[in-house]
């Protein structure tokens, strides 16, 4: 995510982190570097202008060049600003309104409103605990409605059947009285898009926010179009009075150029990010955290809060437990290490969040391939169970076997073998020594990372 405006940004800043003296040429210098890199990740001209004008005004007063560290100090400011330019705070849902509480979904067609209304669905029903009706208003794009039934299925909330034929007011009406009567928490209204800005489009969404009055009326629209999202942007907010946005697509997205111009242009906070077609992709937007991915800067909480919700302590204390007693790290153990290791986004989700993950070296892009991941899971999976638990009896004629029901090589085997015992070794270090040996351990692999990920 935002993968190229952090590079650009952090080569443009990185010359100056140690400098004990910066001078109004070479804050000028860095600046143009600044300015160029937003250009080039497609944020919008006025955002760009006026980004760079607040760091400047920063830069060159006393906070930065009566610093101790004054490279230092102007990275700070830069963290600072682009934490401002991204909204400053978090803000969630208001749905402090008399049950149902009604989100309204706006946008362009293909922006991805279908998919994000059941991934804000499943977000409601799973961390809070509300009882979710959805219901699609869109009467034009065909099956549309049985995308969203079967979305809502997916993600295990209620849908409010409707018909092509139904005019999407009385659609919407008719939602609200059965949740209303079914004592639903929050109704989740999905409607209708185009291609591009039209009246049409405008009016009926008009007439829907009137006749719902929700609480929410966010603006979903695809982080890829860049400019172009915060022009969309803009014609809405000037149609509805808009509560927030969410951007879709920002796995796909490696300029980052919509977060900073959608935000500016519309003057509503961006609420949450999706990423991905999978329905639990959906995560909320922290201006500060973002700032500090972009800058490499890592983003702890958000690791601290994806491992609370998804790793299990019961299999986690069950596997300390074991390496405790010296009975050895298996290829079971590792098949439950990787799991988790999906069920939090895979590597490359968690190594953006790690501090530092500006400063690694190009080839670490590697070591996050998740179809490597999946490789060595099927190769797994394809081992009797006694040869899970004792990988020493694996020999040629096992490997080709193993190979064979996993669609892979018997190199690619060979590797996996290696790299469990690269892991165990540590695990043993670390059964005998704790964390700290643990940590020298895997230092000494060079990186940081477990042996065996790369």
């Amino acid at each position: 995510m935002f993968e190229s405006l952090s590079d650009r940004l952090n080569r443009s800043l990185k010359h100056l982190s140690g400098r004990g003296r910066l001078t109004e040429d070479n804050i000028k210098s860095t600046l143009r570097e600044v300015r160029m890199a937003l250009l080039e990740a497609d944020v919008a001209l006025p955002v760009v202008k006026d980004f760079v004008d607040r760091v400047r005004e920063r830069a060159v007063g006393t906070e930065v060049m009566q610093s101790l560290t004054p490279g230092q100090a102007l990275i700070k400011v830069v963290r600072e600003q682009l934490t401002e330019a991204l909204g400053a705070e978090s803000a969630g849902l208001d749905l402090r309104t008399q049950p149902p509480a009604v989100i309204l979904m706006a946008g362009l067609q293909g922006s991805g409103k279908t998919t994000t209304t059941g991934k804000l669905a499943r977000y409601l029903r799973e961390r809070e605990n509300k009882q979710v009706l959805v219901v699609s208003c869109d009467v034009y794009r065909p099956a549309a409605i049985d995308q969203l039934e079967n979305v809502a299925g997916q993600v295990g909330v209620d849908f409010f059947p409707s018909r092509g034929d139904q005019k999407p007011e009385a659609i919407a009406r008719d939602a609200l009285e059965r949740a209303r009567k079914g004592f639903y928490d929050v109704l989740i209204v999905d409607t209708a898009g185009r291609l591009g800005i039209d009246d049409a489009m405008m009016d009926e969404i008009g007439r829907l926010h009137a006749a719902l009055t929700p609480a929410e009326t966010l603006f979903v629209v695809d982080s890829m179009t860049g400019q172009d999202a915060a022009r969309t942007a803009a014609a809405f907010g000037e149609a509805l009075p808009l509560t927030g946005v969410v951007l879709t697509k920002v796995d796909g997205d490696a300029r980052g150029g919509a977060a900073l111009s959608v935000r500016h242009v519309t003057g509503r906070p961006i609420k949450f990010l999706g990423s991905g077609e999978k329905l639990d992709a959906l995560e909320p937007f922290h201006p500060d955290r973002i700032a500090s991915r972009i800058l490499g800067m890592g983003d702890v909480l958000s690791l601290v809060e994806e491992a609370e919700r998804n790793v299990d302590r019961d299999e986690a204390e069950k596997l300390a437990a074991k390496l405790k007693k010296g009975k050895g790290f298996d290829l079971d153990d590792l098949a439950a290490q990787l799991r988790q290791m999906q069920s939090m986004g895979g590597l490359g989700s968690l190594m953006e969040k790690m501090p530092g993950a500006g400063q690694l070296p190009k080839g670490a892009g590697a070591m996050a391939d998740e179809g490597q991941l999946r490789r060595m899971l099927a190769i797994m999976d394809s081992m009797t169970p006694h040869e899970r638990r004792f990988p020493a009896v694996i020999k040629a004629s096992r490997k080709r076997r193993i190979a064979s029901g996993s669609g892979t090589q018997v190199q690619d085997v060979n590797r996996l073998l290696k790299q469990h015992m690269q892991m165990q070794k540590m695990m043993k270090k670390f059964s005998k020594g704790g964390m700290r040996k643990m940590m020298r351990a895997m230092q000494a692999q060079g990186g940081g990372l477990p042996p065996g990920m790369g």
